[in-house]
This record gives C-alpha cells, sequence and structure tokens, in this order.
C-alpha cells in the first residue's frame, strides 16, 4: 500500500470512528458556536456563513506554543508555506490554490499589511511574534471585494491580542529548545524564545505593552554547509484604547519588529558570509462610534520597512505605505447587514545597489517616481433567512494612479437545512480579484515595466458542510481558479529580461476536505486533506495532495495530550545549475512527520509547562532543493500569567 492509499485510508477511519462515536457521547463541540468575521466584517455564526473559515483560536494557540506563526497556518488546509521546516531565517513562500506570495492578503487586526519593497509585495510572517496573536481567520478564494488588491486566493486575518479586564496582568513565556538536522544528534540547546507582556483596565482605559525575541543557531542554511547561520528577531507592541462613551471609544496602537538572519550562497549550495537585517515600524488608530443599529469605523495605519542584504550583491531597500480604511456597518432587523466603505492606499519605495562597474551603493529607484495610490470605493450586503438560505455579495471600484479603473465583485448563495442529527448547509460563490504589479516590476530601471496590468483572478467554489449535533462538522470545498494577465519575468531576446503580462491563461482546482470530532468529553480529532491540480507553468514546490491530522487528549483536568500528523506529496522543484548554467528539474519526494505536544498547569493555572518533540522519527527529506532541513528537535517552556 502506498503512502498516498494509506493517507486517505487514515483519513476515513478517522472520520467513521467519529461518526461511530456520535450516540455515546453529547460533548458539545465549540466550533458549532464559531463566531466568525472575515467572510464579511460582521460577527456572524459558522453555519450562517456561506465559506469555509478556518479559525484558530487563543485556546488552540495555547497548545502551539512553541511554533512560529508561519508554521501554525502550515497545518491548516489549502495552505502550504514552504521554508517552514528549514532554517529559522530561511524566506517563505505562500503557495495556496496554486498561487504564490502576491496573491495572499496578511491582515492584522482588519488593516492589510503589505511590504512595498517586496518583489511579490507581500507581508513577511517572520516579522510576527505568536505570543502576541489572539486568534487566526483563514478565508481562501477571491476576496478582493472587501479587501482589494492580493486577495486573490486567500486573506489571512491575524487579530493581536487586546488588555484584559483586570486593572494589571502580567504574562511570561520562556522556551528553549535544540535546532538541528536530521544526521545531527547533539542535542545542543540552540533555540531560545522569550515573551513579556503587561496589560489591564482601568476605568474607561485599557493598555498593553510586549515584548519578545527568538535567537537560534546551530543550523546552515544549506545542507552542504558547515558553519551555522544564526536567527534573531526581536518584536515591541503597545495598544491603548480609551471608551470616552458607550457609543464612542479609540485604539491605538504601535508595534516594531525586526529580524537578522544569516544566509548562503543559493547558486553554489556553499557557505557564505551573507546576511540579510529587515525593520518594520508600524503606528495605527481605530476609532469606532457606535449608532442604533450599525457603526462607523476607521482602520488607519501607517507602516515603514528597510531591508539591507550584506553579500556579494548588497542592496537596500525602504519603503513606506499608508492604509486607511473607512467604512459603515449596518445592520436593518438581524437579516440585512450592509457594508457601505472606502479604502485608500499609499505606498513609495527606495532602493540602492552596486550597478555593473562601481563600487559603492548607489540609488536604482526613486521614491519620487516608484509611487502609486489606490482608492477603492467598495459595498458588501449579508441576508440571512429564517428559512436557511444565505447570501453575501459585493463590489468594489479599484482606482489606481497607474493604470486606471478595475471591477471587482463577489456572489456567495448558501443554504442551510436542519436535520435530526444536526445540519447540511450546501455553498456556492463566485468571486473575482486583483493584484496590482508592485513598485519593483513597474519602476525597476532594468526590470520594470510601467505598461503592466492587474493580475486578474476569477474563483468558483462548490462546498456542503454537515454538523453533527453537538459533536462535529465536515466540510468538502471544490475550487477552479482562472489566472490571466500573469505577471511574470520574461525573456524579452538579446539577453534582455522585463517583468511582462503572459498572453496564456492559468487554471488551478482542487479539493480542500476538514473534519472536527469530539470523540469523548476529553478526545478530539482534527483533521484535513487538500487536492491541488496546477498547470505545468505554475506547478513549482505545490503538493497534489496535503494533508494534517492532530489528535488531542485531556488526560487530566490540568494535563494536555496532542499528536500531530502532516503528510506532503512529491513536489516539483527547479533550480540553477552552475556547472552547465542552465534550469533543472528535480522531483522532492514525498514525506509524513509525526509531532508530540504536552503540558500541564500548576499554581492554580497560573503556571503552565510544556514540551514539543517534532519529527519524531527523525525523517530524512527535502523541504527545498539544497537547503538543510530540521530533523528531529526538542523544546521546553513555561508560561506564567499573574
Amino acid at each position: 500500500m502506498n503512502k498516498k492509499t494509506l493517507l486517505i485510508s487514515a483519513f476515513c477511519a478517522a472520520s467513521f470512528f467519529g461518526f461511530a462515536q456520535q450516540q455515546t457521547d453529547s460533548t458539545q463541540v465549540e466550533q458549532l458556536e464559531e463566531v466568525v468575521i472575515t467572510d464579511s466584517k460582521f460577527n456572524l455564526k459558522r453555519e450562517n456563513s456561506g465559506k469555509v473559515i478556518t479559525k484558530i483560536t487563543q485556546k488552540e494557540l495555547q497548545h502551539l506554543q512553541g511554533k512560529t506563526i508561519a508554521e501554525i497556518i502550515n497545518s491548516t488546509v489549502g495552505i502550504e508555506i514552504n521554508g517552514t521546516k528549514s532554517n529559522a531565517g530561511q524566506n517563505l513562500a505562500y503557495y495556496v490554490r496554486g498561487g504564490r506570495n502576491r496573491q495572499v492578503l496578511v491582515l492584522i487586526d482588519g488593516i492589510a499589511l503589505t511590504d512595498p519593497s517586496q518583489i511579490a509585495n507581500d507581508f513577511d510572517l517572520r516579522l510576527l511574534n505568536p505570543d502576541q496573536v489572539e486568534s487566526i481567520e483563514i478565508l481562501k478564494g477571491a476576496s478582493s471585494t472587501l479587501y482589494g488588491t492580493g486577495a486573490a486566493t486567500a486573506v489571512i486575518n491575524i487579530k493581536l491580542k487586546d488588555a484584559s479586564k483586570d486593572k494589571i496582568t502580567a504574562n511570561f513565556r520562556s522556551v528553549f529548545g535544540t535546532n538541528q538536522s536530521q544526521d545531527d544528534n547533539n542535542y545542543a540547546v540552540e533555540d531560545f524564545r522569550n515573551n513579556v507582556s503587561v496589560n489591564g483596565t482601568l476605568g474607561d482605559f485599557n493598555y498593553l505593552a510586549s515584548f519578545g525575541n527568538q535567537y537560534t543557531d546551530g543550523l546552515s542554511a544549506m545542507s552542504k554547509g558547515t558553519e551555522s547561520d544564526v536567527y534573531n528577531s526581536i518584536n515591541g507592541n503597545v495598544k491603548l484604547g480609551y471608551a470616552f462613551s458607550k457609543q464612542f471609544k479609540v485604539t491605538a496602537y504601535a508595534g516594531f519588529d525586526k529580524f537578522k538572519t544569516d544566509f548562503d550562497d543559493a547558486s553554489t549550495f556553499m557557505d557564505a558570509d551573507n546576511r540579510s537585517t529587515s525593520k518594520q515600524y508600524r503606528i495605527g488608530i481605530a476609532p469606532e462610534f457606535t449608532y442604533n443599529k450599525g457603526s462607523i469605523t476607521l482602520n488607519a495605519a501607517y507602516n515603514d520597512v528597510e531591508r539591507v542584504i550584506e553579500s556579494g550583491y548588497p542592496a537596500e531597500y525602504f519603503a513606506t505605505s499608508l492604509v486607511a480604511d473607512l467604512f459603515n456597518r449596518y445592520n436593518f432587523n438581524d437579516k440585512f447587514y450592509t457594508i457601505l466603505g472606502v479604502n485608500f492606499q499609499e505606498n513609495d519605495m527606495e532602493s540602492y545597489v552596486i550597478p555593473f562597474g562601481a563600487s559603492t551603493l548607489e540609488q536604482s529607484i526613486n521614491p519620487e517616481t516608484a509611487t502609486f495610490n489606490i482608492v477603492d470605493p467598495y459595498a458588501n450586503v449579508v441576508y440571512v433567512s429564517d428559512f436557511g438560505l444565505n447570501v453575501n455579495a459585493g463590489a468594489r471600484l479599484n482606482n489606481h494612479s497607474e493604470y486606471g479603473s478595475h471591477v471587482v465583485y463577489n456572489i456567495n448563495p448558501s443554504y442551510r437545512k436542519a436535520f435530526g442529527f444536526g445540519y447540511l448547509k450546501g455553498m456556492a460563490s463566485y468571486s473575482t480579484a486583483y493584484i496590482t504589479p508592485s513598485l519593483y516590476q513597474l519602476f525597476e530601471p532594468a526590470y520594470g515595466n510601467t505598461d503592466l496590468k492587474p493580475e486578474e483572478n476569477q474563483t468558483i467554489e462548490v462546498g456542503l458542510e454537515a454538523g453533527i449535533k453537538d459533536k462535529a462538522t465536515l466540510s468538502l470545498v471544490y475550487f477552479t481558479r482562472n489566472e490571466t494577465n500573469f505577471i511574470d519575468f520574461v525573456d524579452m531576446g538579446s539577453y534582455v529580461y522585463q517583468y511582462d503580462n503572459v498572453a496564456d491563461d492559468f487554471t488551478a482546482s482542487g479539493l480542500e476536505f476538514t473534519a472536527n470530532y469530539t470523540i469523548t468529553k476529553a478526545l478530539k480529532l482534527n483533521a484535513n486533506m487538500t487536492y491541488t491540480k496546477v498547470e505545468d507553468d505554475l506547478n513549482l514546490r505545490i503538493p497534489e495532495f496535503k494533508g494534517n491530522a492532530r489528535l488531542d487528549y485531556n488526560v487530566l483536568k490540568n494535563t494536555f495530550l496532542s499528536l500531530a500528523y502532516q503528510y506532503n506529496d512529491d513536489r516539483n522543484e527547479a533550480y540553477f545549475n552552475n556547472t552547465t548554467f542552465a534550469t533543472e528539474d528535480v522531483t522532492l519526494e514525498s514525506y509524513s512527520l509525526l509531532d508530540f505536544y504536552v503540558s500541564h498547569t500548576i499554581l492554580g493555572n497560573k503556571l503552565k509547562l510544556f514540551a514539543n518533540v517534532n519529527n519524531i522519527f527523525n525523517e530524512d527529506y527535502q523541504e527545498l532543493y539544497g537547503y538543510t532541513t530540521r530533523g528531529r528537535n526538542v523544546n521546553i517552556g513555561f508560561n506564567l500569567s499573574l
């Protein structure tokens, strides 16, 4: 029996086991009462949503301590984040429904966060500290109607922690562990992570301040490397809130994130004394006025990014972005929910490189030229009937200073029918999205192209969700995504390369299955499986099959155990052979990983002790061709709340 057959059999067996248990236990499933917001900007019950949204709650995050944000998201359905199993400083690549980084939009507290200096204009999840996160919602599919450019394959909405209701609360968390490859069995302590936060509420005023750091050593970026490449990050976050009245409140925040990482020579796959430094400064304000049946909210943020590359090809990048999202939510009668809003963005970037024949850095991209702004009015309506029909629909008019206007829209009906065992819900959607060219693609002197058009996506989804009363939820979604005006790095002839829109259309399709069972009061199973079919031109590092399963067991009131499994299918990879001076294709073999987590709380639940063992069987595999992959590693830690 091959690995694919074994995987599918295991998931089916787990599903059957969950159904067989449903008549013997009436423990309520938290998932059924879940409230989601990302698909509508309203707090709606999951059962009234026409999308399958993955929500990672604070309770779940407490059971995933010791993992990065990227690692946590990488275990959810339909998501492949490449680089999470390599050296801590490895660049991350987001593959969702056959897409790339530029098609995944990251929100922090509802505000789109990007890096205008990146070629893909994407946000780097390495900048986030998981100890500062309250919850994560993942909405897949084209979502530009509500969230604008970049929301083509997924929206990852990350909510940072709020202040507690007590006058003062402090939290301390520390984790230390190993960081080694599959063929290293020294088990030296070379991974250190710490976080401290103080927060509380004093009358109408609330506050939160947190600081975290990570230092990781001991692992070379390249599999042939012998010198370790250090990763070091720090994160600071301050959030202040004041309620002027029951109707009007304001939240202001500021954040600082920085990481330094050593990296090696990707052309020779050998050690090199290279370093990359990224800094992010972020400030924002979010006033909200609530009236009888609605609210008016402004989410505004300013972001400043600096990146410095120290290598044989040194470079410096600077970028700023201003985002303001003003919207009015109105609830007519608990059946009609409407959103009217306008979104404004202004981005600019500057870069310095050493030109051919020169010896010092010179400006290559001028921020006075490399700038654009976007003004997007949008509207969305949600209808929740009392007979099971729900409809989510909307449209947005994008106005871009470089290429003009563009319309996107969505229609998402669903129907929920109650039965004796629970409910069945059918879902369908048609949605469009766009991805604006990045500043680098537009204005880089050698490769940029100011005539670029935005990439366009059209996504069709059809799905079924079943709720087993007080027991489980199951969902199966089919998607097909068509991509036009794809921006690629094109050979223009005569050794000239430039970013250009490709004339061909591309299609990606697949299935996403999720299952959440409460087997007994103490035992829960969460499982998902993804099948993705993409055309050859898009098929890079994307597994055809990917599966995740996690078994959670509360042994005693204060003791928790978890066993997590992940299967990744074969993946196509390409690398540049510096001997033949040609790009060569290779196949990275499939692999399976098993992780274990245990925690125990003492001192009246104030102190939690926990430990992780990752890659228990020390499987030898490649995540990226030529790069190091982590083997069996152990970390232990504590979380103290006062």
